[in-house]
């Protein structure tokens, strides 16, 4: 019997678990840090070997295949000791892959990727396909494929989890942009994330189908360098001339595969410049897999706001409070303050990641009444705009939305669009998002 290990005991690790135990490896899980209750019951119901707290490397080194939490980095000890023993380590989606023959709809780049994979799932699931959503969204692959099979996975994929794959094929992938982001894992060489970012095109064939943001400077330089074998289809704001999804006046116009579609982007529930690129690498996507254009126009129509990406929470005596907090670089805040059309009290701040401010300066300048920096240590985000735009040092977020409500008026927009990870002061994005709601609602 084949040993697997599985290092993380989260959402994928404990689904991970469960498919290597249908499949008839010797399962053992290890994660070093505290595993959630619901996951140590599902381990025990399954009977699988576990430890949390540490890393016991003689119940490691032993593996025959090793399935690793993309929030692993590779530099981890326990991590080089296995490459130094030959031992094969992937990812959960990759695992997932080798067990199952589902059609796959991939989706990554830096920003508007989960909005893009939970629209794209709308649509499917709208149109009454057998589908499931899966990968930084929804339930576990792994999980889904040993228990609950579909016909096909709408799956957000980071990076991260690009990384730990290797022969998996995507039928449909989508690349939604590139920006500086997580350089700190790539050894600050911004080529090696967008390397790793165009791992989603890996083994796939002529029949296959790739969907590009074409107003992505480096999704579109990288591809002028390598071979791309899929067919390619890029989506642009600009006119759709040289493109297969575009704007015509105030419509968005999506031909692909004999369809002509158009739909007036008013008519799309989520607002905003990065929405429409969105909508429409989610429609360039339905209809590969055969979704009539009424299916998608309705589903377009009834889609839900996206918790934490530019989620209006409230109005309170006029300040309408909006939770962008998975904007966690200054691509997402770039389109969060781009699409906004009133006066922003704007909070950022955080743990920051080698971001670039200044590209943000001329909307500052245009948009911004004033800056709240929220973190443990703002004084890079002080520092670059303190000549542009008014700023407040808050290092919680209570002081944070007083200070906000202390400027705020009538007609005004209190947006949290923070620009950096969450580490410093919450858990992750979800948690800073959840606390930034309960707060303004009080």
């Amino acid at each position: 019997m084949k040993r697997l290990v599985i290092l993380g005991g989260g959402e994928s690790g404990v689904g991970a678990a469960r498919l290597g135990l249908k499949l008839g490896y010797d399962v053992f899980l290890s994660d070093k840090g505290v595993l959630a209750d619901r996951y140590a019951e599902q381990l025990n119901s399954m009977g699988i070997e576990y430890e949390s707290g540490t890393h016991t490397a003689e119940k490691i080194l032993n593996a025959d295949l090793v399935i690793k939490s993309p929030g692993i980095p590779d530099k981890a000890p326990m991590v080089v000791a296995l490459r130094e023993k030959g031992v094969e380590i992937i990812s959960e989606i990759e695992f997932a892959g080798r067990n199952s023959d589902a059609r796959m709809i991939c989706i990554t780049g830096s920003n508007g990727k989960t909005t893009t994979t939970l629209l794209t799932y709308h649509i499917l699931k709208s149109a009454g396909l057998n589908v499931g959503l899966a990968g930084n969204v929804g339930h576990s692959l792994t999980a889904q494929v040993a228990d609950n099979a579909h016909d096909i996975y709408v799956v957000e994929l980071s990076s991260f989890q690009l990384d730990g794959m290797y022969r998996f094929c995507a039928d449909v992938a989508i690349l939604t942009n590139i920006t500086p982001d997580h350089l700190d894992r790539y050894d600050y060489k911004f080529e090696n994330y967008i390397a790793s970012k165009f791992r989603v095109l890996q083994n796939m064939t002529s029949d296959k189908l790739f969907i590009y943001g074409a107003d992505s400077p480096a999704v579109v330089d990288y591809m002028e360098k390598i071979d791309v074998a899929p067919q390619s289809v890029g989506f642009t704001y600009g006119d759709s001339r040289g493109c297969s999804a575009g704007m015509e006046g105030d419509n968005i116009s999506v031909k692909l595969d004999g369809v002509d579609f158009v739909i007036d982007k008013s008519r799309v529930t989520i607002k905003g410049r990065h929405n429409v690129y969105n909508a429409m690498a989610a429609i360039c996507a339905a209809i590969r897999v055969g979704v009539k254009s009424d299916v998608i126009i309705s589903a377009l129509e009834s889609f839900p706001q996206v918790e934490h990406r530019l989620e209006s929470v409230c109005t309170k005596n006029g300040v309408t409070y909006i939770n962008d907090s998975k904007a966690t670089n200054v691509d997402s805040a770039w389109y969060a303050l781009d699409s906004m059309t009133s006066p922003v009290i704007w909070i950022a701040g955080g743990t920051d990641k080698g971001n670039d401010y200044s590209v943000l300066d001329d909307l500052v300048r245009a948009k911004v009444k004033r800056l709240v920096c929220m973190g443990l240590d703002n004084k890079k985000l002080i520092e670059h705009f303190k000549a542009i735009v008014p700023v407040s040092d808050t290092d919680s977020l209570e002081c944070c939305i007083e200070e906000c409500n202390r400027y705020a008026e009538s007609g005004d927009v209190v947006l949290l669009s923070p620009c950096c990870a969450s580490f410093d002061l919450f858990k992750n994005y979800e948690d800073r998002g959840r606390l930034f709601k309960l707060e303004v609602t009080k």
